[in-house]
């Protein structure tokens, strides 16, 4: 099992990952607002498979790289860091189009709201460079299985965007109505959620090696 204060760092980071606009929760605000809450959340539900996949790929990719090279950490806490740099640009970088802007989709079948909801995330890359460039900064093999830790950390992160993209689907029109009302609380969440990446990226590089 992960330590408790690598899980809790983990969480922090997932939730600001969450948070963070991104073609997920563009596509699910967007299939919410035009066509219902029960179609959010039949929409994530496809998402969240995406992010089982991935979370399957990674664990096993990132047991066998451990494996094969021990100190590979080193290397990947740098890559890790580079990454939540760049989200951190990207939530505060000015003209960033804001995911409450809907786009017009027409209806869908729960089959096919389902199978979009996969695509969307399994088309996009910034889950695979999560899991691939985060989760190792948060292994230690001394805590023993690094599959186990990769799947407790990984199932972690898909409760935490699963239950937060839900309450997002549920409650968009009157969040969209809400920023609509308020644009200069969008710019301050996004500042909070930047600061809070870019800081987290600088623990990272800076940390010692396990």
């Amino acid at each position: 099992m992960p330590e408790f204060h690598s899980l809790l760092a983990f969480a922090l980071i997932a939730l600001g990952l969450v948070l963070t606009p991104g073609p997920n929760m563009a596509y699910l605000i967007s299939r919410s607002i035009c066509q219902g809450r029960v179609a959010g959340l039949v929409s994530l539900s496809g998402v969240a498979l995406g992010f089982v996949f991935y979370m399957l790929c990674a664990a096993f990719g990132i047991t066998a790289l451990f494996l094969a090279v021990p100190y590979a950490y080193d290397a990947i806490r740098f890559v890790g860091a580079l990454y939540l740099l760049w989200l951190a640009w990207q939530a505060v970088r000015p003209g960033g189009r804001s995911p409450f802007q809907v786009k017009n989709l027409p209806e869908d079948s729960p089959s096919k709201l389902f199978l979009m909801g996969f695509v969307t995330n399994i088309l996009n890359p910034k889950i695979a460079v999560m899991y691939l460039s985060l989760l190792p900064q948060f292994i230690n093999p001394a805590n023993g299985s690094i599959l186990a830790q990769s799947l407790v950390l990984g199932m972690t992160q898909i409760v935490i965007s699963v239950f937060i993209n839900a309450l997002i689907a549920i409650s968009a029109g009157t969040i969209a109505a809400f920023l609509v009302r308020r644009p200069s609380f969008a710019i301050v969440q996004r500042w909070i959620i930047g600061t809070v990446l870019a800081a987290l990226a600088m623990k990272m590089a800076t940390e010692a090696r396990r």
